[in-house]
């Protein structure tokens, strides 16, 4: 299976999750536990609350493994997105049972959550995108190179700085718009 494209294992692992093989389910946990324990405690800011959106959405695929649709994608990246909406949930239900608010309140609470799921995509694409691109937006975010000295430190080309650089900028700019089709979070109503 080492030699399997992305997306053929993303099949022969939906197929295997609908067979009910326990041990696909063991796999594809052991595969992105720890993507989808990090989205929903960047979410929820709480290990205790991470661990039960974790097991939620584990819960998620192995009830509902066609629910992934291949042609929309890779399993990670729905995987991160059921994390993100599970999460979001959670997080949503938590600050409800704290009462009723007022509509500013409301807003707040409500920007709270965009701006934690904004985040936790974010995240998410920098930790999914190539070593290559992230390493350029690392230098240039983080020890604030420009495009020639990013070049000088990589060994690349000024054209291939800035072509990394201005790639991993797009990808990092999709976190500010919602996911086109997200599954429904484990437990919410349609």
């Amino acid at each position: 299976m080492a030699n399997d494209t992305p997306p053929r294992w993303d099949r022969k692992m939906q197929q295997r999750l609908a067979r009910g093989e326990a041990a696909a389910l063991g796999e594809l946990y052991d595969r992105f536990a720890s993507l989808v324990h990090g989205l929903a405690h960047r979410i929820l800011d709480d290990d205790e609350a991470a661990d039960h959106a974790t097991r939620d959405v584990f819960a998620y695929i192995w009830e509902h493994p066609h629910a992934f649709d291949p042609r929309e994608g890779p399993m990670r990246s729905w995987i991160a997105a059921l994390t993100q909406r599970t999460a979001t949930s959670r997080l949503r239900r938590k600050q409800r049972s704290h009462g009723p608010c007022s509509p500013e309140q409301a807003e707040r609470i409500e920007e709270q959550v965009r701006a934690a799921a904004t985040a936790a995509r974010a995240d998410y694409i920098v930790t999914s995108m190539p070593s290559s691109l992230r390493a350029a937006l690392e230098l240039a975010y983080f020890q604030r190179h420009d495009y020639r000295q990013t070049a000088r430190t990589l060994g690349v080309t000024e054209d291939e700085a800035r072509r990394r650089l201005r790639l991993g900028l797009q990808l990092l700019s999709s976190a500010m718009t919602q996911p086109t089709m997200a599954p429904p979070a484990p437990g919410s109503r349609p």
